[in-house]
């Protein structure tokens, strides 16, 4: 295991109740209820939250190697995630796929950039080899 070179940003979250709690980030910026999957509670749930926070880094991560290769992000740049909660031989596990959108890019040039930025993205680098992943290429060329 690759132990980090340099401390960039630590954030701070502090949550009770588990699943059906709430979780708060200490500067306030972060504030949300939670509520188990499928269940009536009208708060967010731990999946929708990495399915979040994963597309976010990783279109950051597209940027960062567009921006090293100068290269244009267009402008309307996303990614759909979903994370599934599943049962493991020894509990439980998420697997995760994700649906890039880099319309009016080249789609040669939109894979060699989500390839890289999959090397790259951090969210990618911690779950590498220890869930199934799966990433797509969509409305680019």
């Amino acid at each position: 295991m690759a132990s980090l070179e340099k401390v960039l940003y630590t954030a701070h979250a502090h949550t009770t109740g588990g699943r059906d709690g709430a979780a708060r980030s200490d500067d306030g910026r972060l504030d949300v209820k939670l509520s188990s999957p499928g269940t009536s509670g009208t708060g967010t749930n731990p999946e929708q939250l990495f399915a979040a926070g994963y597309s976010a880094c990783f279109i950051g991560a597209i940027k960062a190697v567009a921006a090293q290769q100068k290269l244009s992000v267009p402008q309307d740049v996303a990614v759909d995630a979903e994370v599934d909660l599943g049962v493991l031989p020894h509990g439980y596990g998420i697997a995760v796929r994700m649906t890039v959108h880099l319309p009016g890019m080249e789609r040669a040039a939109a894979q060699a950039l989500v390839d890289a930025a999959h090397q790259v993205c951090p969210y990618s680098n911690a779950t590498r080899g220890h869930i199934d992943m799966a990433l797509t290429l969509a409305g680019a060329g």
